[in-house]
């Protein structure tokens, strides 16, 4: 252990700030929310400082998980939560790809005014997701949003209401969404097809490939590396993405998401129940670690070192 300390000392020194920064915002936050899932901690309990209010929280076993599995409403219904969630994730994820890589695809070609193109389509990307969100807000206004306006335009003379307490909400949402998340897909994508050798190309030309055979037995093989590391990020993201959903659609349940409801439980003024929020955020972590196992064995049978 000495000679092994001596010989690579400088490394761990390197990593030392690293680690400790890590512990410290993502570590201790992370122990002390578990630890908060087996108390009844609220605002009621919880220790005040400013009025000199001790805790008075106490630990209550599994309680708190019984009471969310449970699929109780009064604890925010969370199989059909997680279900609305699978959902949006898929859904979303799903059309971030697909559109995307048939963007990667377009701007692969010599094209003219390609870097224009380029540009154009990573705005969305570019534009703070705040200010994407109001926008979309605002064209989703029944009234006045240019998508109704457009949609009586063609002659619809009852466009829905995007953003009321309807399944359209949930369909609005995804619709920002994918506009958001597609450059990152296309670009990453677009870097794949970029470092696949046109000599593979060349070869499934000669042997008479038609266009669809060279795209699924060159490109899509090309892409695996890629594309697997792409979704499973685009997944994490999308299925923890809180921004978009709450910006646009507040505290409709019909676009509720656990992330959603784990914030409204925490922060909203009626309930401040800070175990159950931590349960959410407990129970929403085994999920993707799970969903990334099952999903990193899947690719190690495939052949993919990741």
């Amino acid at each position: 252990m000495r000679r092994f300390l001596e010989r690579h000392w400088y490394a761990y020194a390197m990593v030392l700030p690293v680690v400790v920064v890590i512990a410290v915002l993502v570590l201790y936050p992370l122990a002390q929310g578990v630890f908060f899932t087996f108390t009844n901690i609220n605002e009621a309990n919880i220790a005040n400082p400013i009025l000199d209010r001790p805790a008075t929280y106490e630990g209550v076993g599994f309680k708190n998980y019984l009471n969310v599995l449970s699929g109780d409403p009064s604890f925010g219904s969370f199989w059909s939560t997680l279900v609305r969630t699978l959902i949006w994730t898929f859904a979303c994820v799903f059309f971030h790809y697909v559109i995307g890589l048939g963007l990667a695809l377009l701007l692969n070609r010599q094209v003219k005014g390609r870097a224009l193109y380029r540009v154009l389509l990573i705005l969305p990307w570019a534009v703070p997701a705040f200010i994407s969100a109001f926008a979309w807000k605002y064209m989703f206004n029944a009234q006045y949003g240019i998508i109704n306006q457009f949609l009586r335009f063609l002659g619809l003379s009852d466009p829905p209401v995007w953003l009321g307490q309807s399944d359209w909400a949930l369909l609005a949402v995804i619709m920002v969404n994918v506009w958001l998340g597609v450059p990152f897909m296309m670009v990453a994508l677009l870097g794949g097809l970029q470092s696949i050798p046109a000599d593979l190309y060349e070869a499934a030309e000669v042997d008479g490939a038609t266009p669809w055979q060279r795209f699924v037995n060159v490109t899509l093989p090309g892409l695996r590396s890629v594309s697997s590391t792409v979704i499973l990020l685009g997944i994490i993201w999308t299925f923890n993405m809180f921004p978009v959903i709450y910006l646009i659609a507040g505290q409709n349940p019909n676009t509720r998401i656990l992330v959603t409801y784990a914030f409204e439980r925490f922060f909203s003024a009626a309930s401040r129940d800070f175990a159950i929020a931590s349960t959410y955020g407990v129970l929403i972590l085994s999920v993707l670690l799970v969903f990334a196992s099952v999903y990193r064995r899947a690719l190690r049978k495939q052949g993919e070192v990741w």
